[in-house]
């Protein structure tokens, strides 16, 4: 099992800083906030792939960490790993004095987040790559631990609703998701993985029910994300299943559904919280001088949201917060 004592000690450190100077901010709107008076500007490159909601919680965090900072953020993204290690250089050519990145497929975007690093600018990682960022000489790493996240489910299911489980995963390849299901499976032995297409969520919802109608016996569907969730669900009424849905990540309607019991449960890895802590570390660093490296990986999950505490968190996601 593993420990949280440092990052969580590092987590509470920055965010108290973050809400400190936030605080200061406020009052007098958008500040640069440091001694030098310069403006400075951020880049922040993902792997969002498009109409995936999941991200508006990144781009709110990080819009609002540089709105509290006085920061020029500069947001992109490609699903393509290629094509995002491609926005990562021209980040680097345009000269921008951060970077905050996530490494789905660290082999092919760490080479560029590497090339930054050695031109002097500061880098962060988040949401994807926490095993990896370190290779590539990331300062920082704020996510969960996908495979501690998973462990979690798997050993939940197993205790709520215990028998053969679909864990499915909608991009192939990506280590974080990689990492949540075999997670799973090493909380839930009899765990099968099913690859969809999460770019077309009409086929996702086929290809979930086509298997569930193909396998009766399959007590739980696992998505790894709000929008498979909710496709697992018309999926699981089409086929007549009985299986129960577990998911990762929120959005309001699958907090609603957590309310009616729709979906057992989820796990959050706090994305808006991810956004706004890559930023300002990289704010702090630039304007105080701050070691962004100091502290290892920071963990923003795995938080279960259930039945017994989504009351409280319903109105952060209708405000697209959690």
């Amino acid at each position: 099992m593993r420990r949280f004592g440092t990052p969580l000690k590092a987590l509470v450190a920055v965010a108290a800083v973050a809400l400190v100077v936030a605080g200061c901010s406020s009052k007098g709107g958008a500040q640069n906030n440091n001694a030098s008076g310069k403006s400075y500007t951020i880049a922040m490159v993902t792997h969002e792939a498009p109409g995936d909601t999941f991200w508006d919680k990144i781009r709110n965090g990080a819009q609002q960490a540089a709105k509290d900072h006085g920061i020029t953020l500069k947001y992109s993204n490609d699903p393509d790993a290629g094509k995002q290690a491609t926005l990562i250089q021209n980040a680097i050519d345009s000269k921008v004095d951060g970077i905050a990145t996530t490494l789905p497929t660290p082999d092919a975007i760490g080479p560029a987040a590497q090339k930054a690093v050695k031109a002097g600018i500061p880098v962060v990682a988040f949401n994807a790559g926490k095993d990896d960022y370190q290779k590539y000489g990331i300062g920082m790493y704020f996510g969960s631990d996908e495979t501690l996240a998973g462990q979690t489910v798997g050993k939940k299911i197993t205790q709520d609703t215990p028998g053969r489980t679909m864990c499915v995963i909608q991009e192939q390849g990506q280590v974080q998701l990689e990492s949540r299901c075999q997670g799973v499976k090493q909380g839930n032995p009899d765990t099968q993985v099913l690859y969809v297409n999460g770019r077309d969520l009409p086929s996702v919802q086929q290809t979930i029910g086509a298997k569930l109608q193909q396998d009766p016996s399959i007590k739980n569907v696992v998505a790894l994300g709000a929008d498979i969730a909710l496709a697992a669900q018309k999926s699981k009424a089409d086929s007549g299943s009985k299986a129960s849905i577990a998911t990762f990540d929120l959005n309001a309607d699958v907090a609603k559904q957590i309310q009616s019991g729709g979906i057992a449960f989820s796990v959050d890895q706090q994305p808006y919280v991810q956004g706004y802590l890559a930023v300002t570390s990289l704010w702090l660093n630039l304007t105080n001088g701050n070691d962004i490296g100091g502290g290892g990986p920071v963990l923003t999950g795995p938080s279960i949201v259930d039945k017994n505490n989504i009351a409280k968190i319903v109105p952060y996601t209708e405000n697209n917060t959690r």
